[in-house]
């Protein structure tokens, strides 16, 4: 059984991304160059039936859990979404994805915080012993974020990802439990 409650940080809570967080404004997140540059969903164009697909299989998904992040203040605003899976249950690890779609919150804290609270969450609650992101080497936000919430960067994949006209290197973050064990 999924864990549907919150997760209650500083700045931002985590809560299960539901359908009714599929409006408009995330449509136009998702469809903006400046948000998904970095995102695969830049590929195509972005609809309220593609994201209410997407968050709905998530919904349904026992090997994954996507969160809309909400401020922490009294007016409780959808700012970007962060997903842990899919959950590979034999080898005990997930990756995590994320982003921030309102750009007035990039630059303060809020992805490393949305991070760590899923890290938390992964590796006391589900008993992960891995968790792992990759990063385009330009996202620099990313980057700091992962680092922030304690990630370490493992390996780097040369030119394997494109964008803005140009080829970039993928690099690939991971973060241990070193309390767990099998």
């Amino acid at each position: 059984m999924k864990f549907k409650g919150e997760i209650i940080g500083q700045a931002i809570i985590l809560r299960t991304c539901l359908l009714s967080d599929c409006n408009e404004t995330y449509v136009k997140w998702l469809n903006d160059p400046l948000v998904n540059m970095y995102l695969e969903t830049r590929f195509s164009e972005q609809t309220l039936h593609s994201i209410s697909e997407f968050v709905d299989s998530n919904l349904k998904s026992e090997s994954s859990y996507l969160y809309a992040i909400i401020t922490n203040d009294s007016e409780k605003k959808h700012i970007g979404n962060i997903k842990l899976g899919p959950i590979h249950p034999h080898y005990a690890y997930a990756d995590i994805s994320y982003f921030i779609g309102d750009i007035d919150y990039w630059g303060k804290g809020i992805a490393a915080e949305a991070i760590k609270l899923v890290v938390d969450f992964a590796f006391t609650q589900l008993k992960l012993r891995r968790l792992q992101a990759g990063a385009f080497e330009d996202n620099i936000g990313s980057i700091k974020a992962l680092e922030k919430a304690g990630f370490e960067l493992e390996g780097r994949f040369r030119e394997k990802l494109y964008t803005q006209g140009k080829w970039q290197d993928h690099l690939y973050y991971g973060l241990l439990n070193e309390n767990e064990e099998r």
